[in-house]
């Protein structure tokens, strides 16, 4: 029988409640549990496939191709383990679920409402999460602050379905923020008082508080939250500020919230073996080496839009104790060749990443030629390798004005189109190449070397491709394309042998690294940098 945690949110939004349901489920793991997390967006998009990453961030893609909020990715890396499309719940997804069976007539004639048809879906893929793969712990994390309105469906479904199970099957979790007040030197509890009272007069009553907060908690701001929120002094669990989120699962440990969660939902207090995870924080607190990766893209100004790709990064620093700095570089900012030099002389390496849309394409194909010709080591991400092919052929294979058929429909020469099956189509929400797609790797090339392996599984995002009508001139002018899809006609991965590293990818190697376990290209990438660094 799977247990449920709820995880909601309170006085600010942006708390890191998916950091804090991270974290315990990496805790849950290492004592042996099964856990998966679930995640319940209000907002009314379907997915935030096509939300603009200044609003909302990256899109992180599942193996089954679910486009789903940025919180999975962290799920994903801490747990180690693959969430899919019932693992991200938002009001949009519920309302036309509700509203296609009312269309085919399924309730019968009924009056649609609030409840039970809406509380009923979302129940329902609580339901469907749990019994997905049988977790014994499902970890339910709500989007937004208590007290807003879009919540309350998700608020009131949670209500419910405590009520029709065993008292011991369920828990609440409340995260809020305890503001510290420099000026008198004080931690104010008081609007996590009111937070828990608003969650309270919705008919939820939390069993535990995670108190985010700048400075240590004194005892007696835990009792009062503990007095006057009805909550067991033992379960006011502290989360101070980290310098890395890696480090916020052995924080809460060492606060008891593990031990205090099983007792609540009447489970086994299995013993837990960190010690993998105490070398991985010790390695990112104590770096013996430091590089400068540029990561160039269109969306720098949110940090959010790419926080995979910058997990990623560090990933490979930690495996090789080596901190890696992020110099973020807008790509609309490179005009000139003097602009990019300036933003490039002094990195280890670089990385573009994928996006849409023309704007800021000509900076970024500037960064890959000074990068290709500087011999800086070189990851393409998407929209990173569709760059890197129509660099090299403007500038290597003689193909002036060479481009994509999404920045200029009547470029001269289309080395990057449009896939064949995406021409038909009119929609834009998840109508893109989404998902686990295999991959062949040629062998005696960098990909090969990184992988150590012939067959590959990658997750796709996108809807332009590798024109092979270019094929063959791009291969004689020294491009090499060292990955395909099983049948050969999609190009995976193109690289550039004459280069120490400078290598491009189709797909989002991001999504699939992990902190113990970084993705082989970007391992292979930072090794190059870290090479670069000590030869310069």
């Amino acid at each position: 029988m799977t247990k449920y945690i709820f995880i909601t949110g309170g006085v600010v939004s942006s708390l890191g409640k998916g950091i804090v349901a991270a974290s315990l489920g990496r805790l849950l793991v290492e004592r042996g549990y099964s856990v998966s997390v679930q995640k319940f967006d209000p907002y009314i998009n379907v997915d935030p496939g096509t939300m603009s990453p200044f609003q909302h961030g990256e899109v992180f893609v599942c193996e089954d191709g679910a486009e789903t909020d940025l919180d999975l990715g962290h799920y994903e890396r801490f747990i180690d383990t693959y969430l899919s499309q019932i693992n991200n719940v938002t009001s949009g997804s519920v309302y036309q679920t509700v509203i296609n069976k009312e269309r085919k007539g399924e309730y019968l004639g009924a009056t649609v409402q609030m409840i039970p048809h809406i509380t009923g879906e979302i129940k329902s893929r609580l339901t469907l999460a749990s019994k997905r793969n049988n977790p014994d712990i499902l970890i339910v994390e709500i989007g937004g602050t208590v007290g807003d309105i879009e919540g309350l469906p998700f608020i009131e479904s949670i209500r419910q379905f405590r009520s029709e199970i065993p008292r011991e099957d369920s828990m609440s979790i409340h995260v809020t923020l305890l503001p510290y007040l420099p000026t008198s030197g004080e931690l104010k509890t008081k609007p996590s008082q009111h937070s828990v009272n608003v969650l309270r007069s919705y008919g939820i009553q939390p069993e535990m508080l995670v108190l985010r907060t700048q400075v240590p908690i004194g005892k007696s701001e835990k009792d009062k939250l503990a007095l006057f929120c009805s909550v067991h002094r033992d379960n006011v669990i502290e989360c101070k500020d980290m310098d890395s989120i890696y480090e916020v699962p052995l924080y809460l440990e060492k606060q008891g919230i593990t031990k205090q969660v099983l007792k609540t939902l009447c489970l086994e207090e299995k013993q837990a073996d960190l010690t993998k995870w105490e070398e991985l924080v010790y390695n990112i607190k104590n770096p013996k080496k430091e590089i400068t990766i540029a990561l160039a893209g269109k969306y720098t100004e949110l940090n959010d839009a790419y926080i995979s790709v910058v997990e990623s990064l560090k990933h490979a620093g930690f495996k090789n104790s080596t901190k890696i700095n992020i110099k973020w570089i807008a790509s609309e900012d490179i005009i000139s060749g003097e602009d990019v030099k300036m933003h490039l002389n002094d990195v280890d390496g670089v990385v573009v990443p994928g996006g849409f849309g023309v704007r800021g394409i000509e900076g970024k194909l500037k960064v890959v030629q000074y990068a290709r010709e500087n011999n800086i080591p070189y990851l393409g991400l998407c929209l990173g390798m569709q760059c890197a092919v129509i660099e090299y052929a403007r500038n290597v294979a003689g193909l002036k004005d060479a481009n994509s058929t999404e920045f200029d429909k009547n470029a001269p020469y289309k080395v990057v189109d449009l896939m064949e099956e995406q021409k038909n189509i009119a929609g834009y929400g998840a109508t893109m190449r989404l998902g686990s797609y295999p991959c062949k790797i040629l062998p005696n090339t960098k990909a090969y070397s990184a992988y150590g392996s012939e067959l590959i599984l990658e997750r796709h995002r996108h809807r332009f491709e590798f024109n092979n009508e270019y094929k063959d001139i791009l291969q004689q002018n020294g491009l090499v394309i060292s990955g395909t899809s099983p049948d050969g006609l999609l190009a995976e991965i193109v690289e550039y042998p004459e280069n120490d590293w400078f290598v491009a990818c189709q797909f989002h190697p991001e999504f699939k690294s992990r902190p113990q376990n970084p993705h082989p290209l970007f391992l292979g990438l930072v090794n190059a940098a870290i090479k670069r660094n000590e030869n310069e």
